[in-house]
Formats: structure tokens, C-alpha cells, sequence
């Protein structure tokens, strides 16, 4: 079965959140994860923190990253049969009702990419 990687983009900014909606937040994301644990779908899941950097030739460009849009949360490594399932599975991800997305990739082993 092939594994596919959720990027994580944008969505509801942390700082701003008290505690306590903070505490639910969390427990939306960990439901979720539950689930896909339970259904063998979720293989691993990673944070990712506020600060990096993004390298390209001409610039290194550092964070943290102010506008949602640029912000990479984190990212899942699932299993899915096809793009189309592990992008159905995407679509109840608690990102998607704070305005985020889930870039939804499959990740090939080096045979296969040598193969091709």
C-alpha cells in the first residue's frame, strides 16, 4: 500500500488561543489522529515549530512566519490505497475548518524513483 505525506498549511494561529481553547484545539487534532490510528491510516504525525528557514539560491529567508498562508504546521505520513483515498481522508482534518489545507503527496521509495 502506498504511504502518502499531509503538509499542513496555514490555519488557526496558536498564540492568539487562551488555554483553555488551546486544550480543545489539541483535542480535535488528537481525535482525529485516534481514529486514523485506529483505522491503520496514520503512520506517524509531526509538529513543527513557528521558526525556520526557507533556502533558495539567492536568499535565506527566516521565520517565524506571521501570515497563515506561509505557515507549515506539520505533516502526517499515512497510508491510503490511492491519491483519491488519502485525499478523502484529508478532507475531515481539523485544518480545514480554520481556513488551512492539506497538501496531499506520495512518497516514493528510491527504487520506485529510479524506476521511473
Amino acid at each position: 500500500m502506498p504511504n502518502y505525506m499531509y503538509i499542513f498549511r496555514g490555519g488557526q494561529n496558536k498564540s492568539t488561543l487562551s488555554p483553555e481553547e488551546l486544550q480543545v484545539h489539541v483535542g480535535k487534532w488528537m481525535s482525529w489522529m485516534d481514529c486514523l490510528k485506529e483505522e491503520g491510516q496514520l503512520i506517524e504525525g509531526l509538529p513543527f515549530t513557528g521558526v525556520g528557514k526557507t533556502v533558495t539560491r539567492e536568499v535565506v529567508t527566516d521565520g517565524p512566519y506571521t501570515e497563515g498562508q506561509e505557515l507549515v504546521g506539520g505533516c502526517f505520513i499515512m497510508n491510503a490505497s490511492t491519491l483519491e483515498e488519502a485525499s478523502q481522508i484529508a478532507y475531515n482534518c481539523p485544518i480545514m475548518v480554520e481556513g488551512g489545507s492539506v497538501e496531499v503527496r506520495e512518497i516514493l521509495s528510491v527504487p520506485e524513483l529510479v524506476e521511473n
